[in-house]
């Protein structure tokens, strides 16, 4: 009697477990990896976490928040994974743990208004305003320039806005990104593009020390996904 009752137990704890919904904070201002369409949440970010949960045997919940809280409401228990476009850079590896890269991305585009001729390189971003995403890899790599004026939002869609309206010289972004911008602004331009070697690609952080066997689950998701097929059709959905 008693093993059967251990037995039972052990049933029962494996099926709240599997019950339990995982948080996943996203900053939806990120296309094509994040962002609203029609009031609906998606992107490649969510797609493939779907994909990766619907395998796994997961419930997800996605919990919207900007980008720079993301790593704070990870630590604080809030959420319990991060899935927005962040690079795993070395300084966030001492704050929290990443899966595997999912994604490639470590080229940043330096963004101009086409009709500006004054800046072509950058040397020229000097004393000059640069709109960034606040928290950002691209935030770090704008302090960099001699003199400049970093001006950071939440959304670097308003970055982009106010760059329209001549209130910021430049913007720095994401290449991926900035080419959806470049699509839906015919006065916009890149000027530059370099490698971000303070970056890796895009990977899911996990608060530190605490998800060992669940970053071993996504890793194998990621890896079972890019040789079946299935990560080709995703990022062809996104022009990625």
């Amino acid at each position: 009697m008693k093993k059967i009752f251990i037995f039972l137990f052990f049933v029962f704890a494996s099926v709240f477990a599997n019950d339990k919904e995982l948080k996943v904070g996203v900053s939806p201002d990120y296309k094509p990896f994040d962002y609203k369409e029609n009031n609906q949440l998606t992107g490649f970010d969510i797609d493939l976490v779907e994909e990766i949960a619907k395998r796994q045997g997961i419930k997800i919940k996605w919990v919207q928040m900007s980008f720079d809280g993301l790593i704070p409401a990870l630590k604080s228990g809030k959420i319990d994974m991060i899935a927005s476009g962040m690079s795993s850079s070395e300084d966030r590896k001492k704050h929290v743990d990443f899966t595997i890269d999912y994604y490639d991305a470590n080229k940043d585009s330096y963004v101009k208004l086409k009709e500006n001729t004054s800046i072509s390189s950058k040397n020229d971003l000097e004393n000059k305003k640069i709109g960034v995403q606040l928290g950002s890899i691209q935030e770090n790599t704008a302090k960099t320039i001699k003199n400049s004026k970093i001006i950071p939002n939440e959304d670097i869609g308003v970055a982009i806005l106010a760059l329209k309206k001549g209130k910021l010289d430049a913007v720095i972004i994401d290449e991926d990104v900035a080419k959806g911008f470049l699509k839906e602004n015919s006065d916009l331009v890149v000027f530059l593009e370099e490698d971000n070697h303070n970056a890796n690609g895009f990977s899911f952080a996990f608060d530190k020390n605490k998800n060992k066997d669940l970053i071993e689950k996504f890793n194998q998701s990621i890896k079972d996904i890019k040789a079946d097929g299935t990560y080709e059709k995703i990022s062809s959905k996104y022009d990625l």
